[in-house]
This record gives structure tokens, C-alpha cells and sequence, in this order.
């Protein structure tokens, strides 16, 4: 099992900046990979960006450029940085990771608001 905790998010106007963090615990040696999602009213969870164990990140091309993504391994967290904001950014953000045995696993989630 693993226990995600998320902090951060918020309301920001457009332009600005925000930052998101994760902490993991539970079975930690498990984790392959972390990232987030973010989801809005009526629409599916779209993926936003993860960290895998060895480094490599991927980002969603609607956040590339705007977003980072870190992660900590001695800490187990992961974080999100988000600049240049814009409305449609506008979402529940939830923390995700995925273990060696591809089983998935969500924090609570944290709302965004970006306003214009």
C-alpha cells in the first residue's frame, strides 16, 4: 500500500505561479514512477507530467515549457512547479504513482483556480 499526501495549489491570476508537493508512504520501494493529473467538472483526468526512479520526466505538450516536475527519492516526494498559469489550467491536481507491479495509486487531490 501506499499513502499519498498532497499540499500546495490555490487561487493565482493568470501569469502566476504555484507550486504543488506529494509525500509518499507506505510501501516506498515499490514506486516506479510519480507524477500528476488534473481533472475538470464533466471531462476525464488528463495526465500533466511524471518523474520516473531514474530521471526521466514526460510532460503533457499543454504544460511542456511551463511546468516542472521533480522528485526526490530519499524523500519520496514529488513536486510541480507551475508558472505562466492560465485559466484553463483550472483543475483538481491529484498526485499519482504507478509500482513495479503497474498498480496505481491517488492522493485526495488539490484544487487550482487560475483566474483571468
Amino acid at each position: 500500500q501506499v499513502r499519498l499526501v498532497e499540499s500546495g495549489g490555490g487561487l493565482v491570476q493568470a501569469g502566476g505561479s504555484l507550486s504543488l508537493s506529494c509525500a509518499a508512504s507506505g510501501t516506498i520501494f515499490s514506486i516506479k514512477a510519480m507524477g500528476w493529473y488534473r481533472q475538470t467538472p464533466g471531462r476525464q483526468r488528463e495526465f500533466v507530467a511524471l518523474a520516473q526512479r531514474d530521471g526521466r520526466v514526460e510532460y503533457a505538450d499543454s504544460v511542456m515549457g511551463r511546468f516542472t516536475i521533480s522528485r526526490d527519492n530519499t524523500k519520496n516526494t514529488v513536486n510541480l512547479q507551475m508558472n505562466s498559469l492560465k485559466p484553463e489550467d483550472t483543475a483538481v491536481y491529484y498526485c499519482w504513482v504507478t509500482t513495479v507491479i503497474y498498480r496505481d495509486y491517488w492522493g485526495q487531490g488539490t484544487q487550482v483556480t487560475v483566474s483571468s
